[in-house]
């Protein structure tokens, strides 16, 4: 049974808001958008917050930089709160990117700064068909927390060019294939990510946002 908690999602001027406040729906929680960074701050009526993202991993981090919630995430995951990142909502919580402002001609050797959660970088992947869309198994590293439940190798919907490398191999939930084995989702404390998108992903997809919102 989904908690009556108050869940945010945030909404920082992109990202695929719709369809994950209507995934939300189908599970009877209690969301709404947050549109400003102060309504996560100091005595805020959320309990959880989801960051839905796509896109460009620079124009992101620029957004929220500018928009005040670089800060406000940084401070809600020191807090210990609840948070769950979507897609680049999990990319942009290491420390850099490998997809720069220039990213058409970047040669490897320029980075964009990300929010610094999480030690590790964002590499492109090495093949040329790119980005990687439509389903994919997914192994999880353990039954449990957000993959509790769900069979193993269970196929969700992506759509990226990028993938996340932790330094700490430790936070990592699940690993999927493409061109190489990487960390499709992470766990760590309060926190949690994913680079596909559940709320396109179905019946398993809805399980594990379901996972998440009765999680503590």
């Amino acid at each position: 049974m989904i908690p009556a908690r108050l869940t945010g999602i945030i909404d920082y001027g992109a990202g695929n808001l719709g369809s994950v406040e209507n995934a939300l729906r189908q599970l009877g929680a209690n969301a709404r958008l947050v549109k400003n960074p102060e309504e996560i701050a100091i005595n805020s009526p959320f309990e959880k917050i989801i960051f839905p993202g796509d896109g460009h991993f620079a124009t992101a981090m620029e957004k929220l930089d500018a928009s005040g919630f670089s800060r406000a995430i940084r401070e809600w995951i020191s807090a210990d709160k609840p948070f769950l990142g979507i897609c680049i909502g999990l990319q942009l919580l290491f420390d850099s990117s490998e997809e720069t402002l220039q990213n058409e001609t970047n040669d490897g050797s320029a980075v964009s700064r990300g929010l610094g959660v999480f030690p590790g970088t964002v590499k492109k992947f090495p093949g040329r068909k790119i980005p990687q869309i439509g389903w994919n198994s997914t192994k999880a590293c353990k039954n449990k927390g957000i993959f509790r439940d769900i069979p193993q190798d269970t196929f969700f919907y992506y759509i990226h060019s990028f993938y996340a490398a932790p330094a700490d191999i430790g936070i990592i939930a699940a690993k999927t294939e493409y061109y190489l084995e990487y960390c499709s989702a992470v766990e760590s404390g309060s926190v949690a990510a994913i680079q596909f998108h559940p709320e396109k992903s179905g019946r398993w997809g809805l399980k594990l946002l379901q996972n998440w919102l009765e999680g503590k």
